[in-house]
């Protein structure tokens, strides 16, 4: 019976080991994603600052007359580094919804991965408890069988007497008869 429960137990640590390593392996793979999109989100966000700082010398250039007025190109540059500063603030809210949908992808698999971990520990549990409960029932009836095998064995051991006291008695008898036949003769 031992025997059958470390084998169970030795399986049940397998299995928990081997759904660990995986849940490991996909929890490293979401956690690169995650990064790789967080540095993608970053590298805009740098982008973004340095093009704001370009529109912010662009406003304090002026080619104008002794430098004093601003020419109609000097606003058009300002302008088109601005267009480009609101095309980095769009693709920077693109990544981070991105960001976001991966948090939350993340967030719902580990969820749904802790309460399928959880289902199976309980049915692991229910295993093991209905095994224990069959190891109690076959205990009893060991028992239960050793104590019928002792009062059978009892039961034996006195027929066993009996039956050479009887013999023992007609052996003497035989032999007093014998002796009786031997005395007449």
């Amino acid at each position: 019976m031992k025997k059958k429960q470390a084998f169970f137990l030795i399986i049940w640590s397998l299995f928990v080991c081997i759904a660990t390593v995986q849940a490991q392996t996909i929890a490293n793979s979401d956690s690169l994603n995650y990064e790789q999109q967080r540095t993608r989100v970053n590298n805009l966000l740098e982008e973004r600052s340095k093009r704001f700082g370009e529109f912010d010398q662009s406003l304090q250039k002026k080619t104008g007359i002794f430098g004093i007025f601003k020419t109609k190109s000097d606003m058009q540059k300002s302008i088109d580094i601005l267009k480009q500063v609101v095309i980095a603030d769009n693709n920077i809210f693109v990544e981070t919804k991105r960001l976001l949908d991966i948090k939350d992808y993340e967030s719902d698999k580990h969820a749904a991965l802790a309460k399928e971990y959880d289902k199976q520990v309980s049915a692991y549990m229910k295993t093991i408890t209905k095994l224990q409960d069959q190891n109690e029932q076959l205990r009893l009836q060991v028992s239960t069988l050793d104590g019928s095998d002792q009062q059978n064995n009892f039961f034996v051991y006195l027929l066993i007497g009996i039956v050479i006291l009887l013999s023992v008695l007609l052996y003497q008898r035989y032999r007093k008869d014998k002796d009786k036949n031997l005395t007449k003769d």
